[in-house]
């Protein structure tokens, strides 16, 4: 096998979204802090995103935002502007199509939460400019050695590149298998895509076009977002019906859990929360709690246990679960702050128990970042029973802020957070459970209130929770050995 023996690379960081230009989930989180991550190791760092309304809006000012580029796309003129990602020193390439990329709503959805008709045609032009950016082909003198893409939105940009001999190594992270941009053959046509490609072997999935199989089949390398979730996608319980290729290319794949952006989520210099603290020194986080009670209308008690819920209102997150043991949670004398929207029927009935429980328990129905962080830090314990979670980052948060998670052992919640029935007491900082049931949360939860009595281990456990390492340095050197291996792969087939 052909060696290369340069450790750092130009990389083609291609993405649906980017915090703060555009968020729907972790993704953006992922793909804004892991490339400055990369460039502080040396690697040479080319962001790719597509020109939606916010991204235009919040990027660099018109001065330092130009017009690089200009092509013709399967009948679409495209111009990639270059800008600086907010705040940093990061490249910015946005890829302009208004018929495709001005609209409302978020990356993948109008205003009313609909899926748009044409994702399939804005994402698939979207890959398709990546790849000629990759080759080399859009007349900026530049070429990535490495291309890492994420996602069902960019997971075409493999297969695209695949069988070219000048093309750079591809590295494809999976975030969430659950979403794997299905599509009917018709779709398959209109994209114009080469039809050696409808096969089961490369992109067609049950008489489907599934975009993501572009990323698992084609690239050098596959990513996901923890360990254990690399584990679980090769199961037919969390493989998608996409698990046989996953084992098929289990040498290839490797799971490298998420780090946390610690400039944003840091308890020691936090904006948001009334007074800083850290691991030596909780004072802090007693006052945010005071400070959390009274503003959401609940009763100022300092030893009351206070559990906080943040996320999606929905079954994947074990939100069913929650409202199960609430009354028993709240009659034993522990109060409850959520944040988050979602299912109507599980907003209704979360709703339905704080207005039985006044001063004992408060909802809000949407989403703050202020009070994200306000109940992070002000809550003694964090409530995460997902019934999957491929790697989770508000269970990090959590730790990073000394408020104990309670979690389903599952993907990246099994990474990160160790039970001290199943580790030693030194590595203990939360409480799990499995299976995935409302007993099981409740016997967590027991467990985790009973510990909560007895102060003295409570600090050693948080101690323990905030000493951790969720930095992105450590992610970064992990994704740079994967480049090193994906250009090695490459090399070889040269």
């Amino acid at each position: 096998m052909a060696k290369t023996e340069k450790t750092t690379s130009d990389v083609l960081f291609v993405s649906s979204e980017v915090f703060p230009l555009a968020k729907v989930g972790g993704l953006a989180d992922v793909s804004a802090s892991l490339p400055q991550a990369l460039m502080k190791l040396g690697h040479k760092v080319h962001l790719l995103l597509p020109a939606y309304p916010s991204a235009m809006a919040k990027a660099a000012s018109k001065r330092k935002k130009e017009p690089i580029a200009e092509l013709i796309v399967q009948g679409y003129q495209v111009r990639v502007w270059q800008s600086v990602l907010p705040g940093t020193s990061l490249v910015l390439w946005l890829v302009d199509v208004p018929e495709l990329f001005d609209r409302p709503g978020n990356p993948y959805q109008n205003p009313e939460g609909h899926d748009w008709p044409d994702n399939a045609q804005r994402f698939g032009l979207f890959a398709r400019v990546a790849a000629m950016l990759a080759l080399d082909r859009a007349g900026l003198n530049w070429q990535p050695e490495v291309v890492h893409c994420n996602d069902w939105q960019s997971a075409l940009v493999p297969a695209l590149l695949d069988g070219q001999p000048a093309r750079p190594a591809t590295v494809f992270t999976v975030h969430n298998l659950a979403y794997h941009g299905w599509f009917p053959y018709s779709t398959f046509q209109e994209l114009a895509l080469p039809m050696h490609f409808w096969s089961h072997e490369r992109l067609e999935f049950h008489g489907q076009l599934a975009f993501i199989k572009g990323g698992l089949v084609y690239a050098d390398r596959v990513t996901t977002v923890s360990p254990t979730y690399a584990e679980e996608i090769q199961t037919e319980a969390f493989g998608q019906g996409l698990d046989g290729l996953i084992r098929h290319r289990h040498d290839r794949l490797v799971g490298i859990l998420n780090g946390i952006d610690e400039q944003e989520w840091n308890p020691a210099r936090d904006p948001h929360i009334i007074r800083a603290y850290e691991a030596d020194n909780l004072d802090g986080k007693v006052a945010c709690k005071a400070a959390l009670q009274e503003s959401q209308g609940l009763e100022i008690q300092p030893d009351a246990p206070l559990a906080g819920f943040i996320g999606r209102l929905v079954d994947q997150k074990g939100v069913d679960l929650i409202v199960e043991v609430l009354p028993g949670l709240l009659d034993s004398g522990c109060q409850v702050a959520m944040l988050g929207s979602g299912s109507p029927e599980l907003e209704a009935v979360i709703a339905e128990v704080a207005a039985r429980y006044p001063g004992r328990m408060s909802v809000f129905i949407g989403y703050d970042e202020g009070l994200a962080h306000r109940i992070t830090a002000g809550a003694d314990i964090f409530l995460m029973p997902s019934r999957f979670e491929p790697c989770g980052l508000n269970q990090m948060y959590s730790l990073h802020y000394g408020t104990l998670p309670v979690v389903h052992a599952v993907g990246g919640l099994r990474d990160t957070v160790f039970d001290e029935t199943t580790t030693t007491s030194a590595q203990a900082n939360g409480f799990s459970f499995e299976p995935a049931t409302a007993a099981a949360l409740w016997s967590a939860l027991a467990r985790c209130l009973e510990c909560y009595g007895n102060k003295k281990h409570w600090k050693t456990l948080q101690r323990n929770a905030m000493e951790q390492d969720f930095s992105w340095d450590r992610s970064a050197r992990a994704y740079s050995d994967v480049y090193s291996l994906a250009r090695e792969d490459r090399a070889s087939q040269i």
